[in-house]
């Protein structure tokens, strides 16, 4: 006779409950060889499938919180992706009408997500909006949009705390708990460097010992490097963010694209995990004292 499984799962309200809490796993397959114990944040099961899911939680409900934004408002906000994704659920489950610019290398599929999320996705390219950078373009753009709508409002996930925020109080916490403290090297993607920002406030308050390893790719602005064309979405930034420029890091990698694309199959390979663009520096083997060549997005 079969014994009935029974779970303390509870019923969400809605997906907004599903953001955060997300697993570790340990990549025993893709290291074999590594006397290392190496864990991956899977922030692919976020409701949006990305890390992103708690940047736009924590600028929306910051914004209602504030006043800044009520249920009927307007957002306008710059995006490569994944970020434009979770703001378009967020925005639907407040009642507020969400318009995402993004730019040619954004996923086409992200884009019909967004679409499908009833957001207003306005795609730019540099030449048109009469700047060398993609980000600049989206940046350009999202100006002009909210100097049109009245009401509307940028949340500007590149300079708003209630980004850092979203992963101090997540994200990093997460680790801490899941570990035990136990973090000797964390790696972090960066972009807006928000969440690498996060992650370092949380450890400095809480005094844990750890070292922040940031992982940009090569063409990118951030930490001082110098903007050149890239394609894939995501990681690096074509202008120094506000965050870029306050971090506080113990080391930094950048990393090819083809490097990226290689870990991503690697990863897919060896551990079943299919990954995005800015986790596919998991590709080279480890070098002595936990110093890698291998860049994933959220691991420790």
């Amino acid at each position: 006779m079969n014994t009935p499984v029974t779970t303390n799962l509870a019923v969400s309200a809605d997906i907004s409950d599903l953001v955060g809490h997300t697993p570790l796993v340990n990549l025993t397959r893709l290291f074999p060889d590594v006397p290392h114990t190496i864990l991956m944040k899977l922030e692919m099961f976020n409701p949006g499938f990305s890390a992103k899911d708690r940047t736009a939680a924590s600028l929306v409900d910051s914004a209602f919180e504030t006043g800044q934004l009520q249920s009927g408002g307007t957002v306008v906000e710059s995006s490569s992706g994944n970020l434009g994704l979770a703001l378009a659920r967020s925005c639907l489950l407040r009642d507020v009408r969400f318009i995402c610019v993004a730019d040619s290398r954004t996923n086409k599929a992200t884009i019909s997500m967004m679409r499908a999320l009833g957001a207003d996705v306005r795609i730019v390219d540099a030449i048109s909006a009469g700047t060398s950078e993609l980000l600049a373009a989206r940046l350009k753009e999202v100006a002009r949009i909210v100097g049109e709508i009245p009401g509307a409002v940028n949340l500007n996930q590149y300079s708003n705390p209630a980004n850092p925020q979203a992963h101090e109080l997540g994200t990093m916490a997460e680790i801490a708990e899941q570990t035990h403290g136990r973090v000797d090297h964390l790696f972090v993607a960066t972009s807006t460097t928000g969440t690498l920002t996060g992650c370092r406030n949380f450890i400095d308050k809480t005094r844990m010992t750890t070292r922040i390893t940031a992982v940009d790719s090569e063409g990118s602005a951030l930490f001082g490097g110098t903007s050149r064309e890239r394609f894939l979405p995501g990681l690096g930034a074509g202008l120094e963010t506000r965050f870029s420029q306050d971090a506080r890091l113990d080391d930094l990698v950048r990393v090819s694209e083809a490097d990226c694309v290689r870990g991503c199959r690697l990863l897919a390979r060896r551990e079943a995990i299919i990954a995005g663009a800015s986790t596919g520096e998991l590709s080279l083997p480890f070098v002595d004292g936990c110093r890698p060549l291998i860049r994933p997005t959220q691991w420790c």
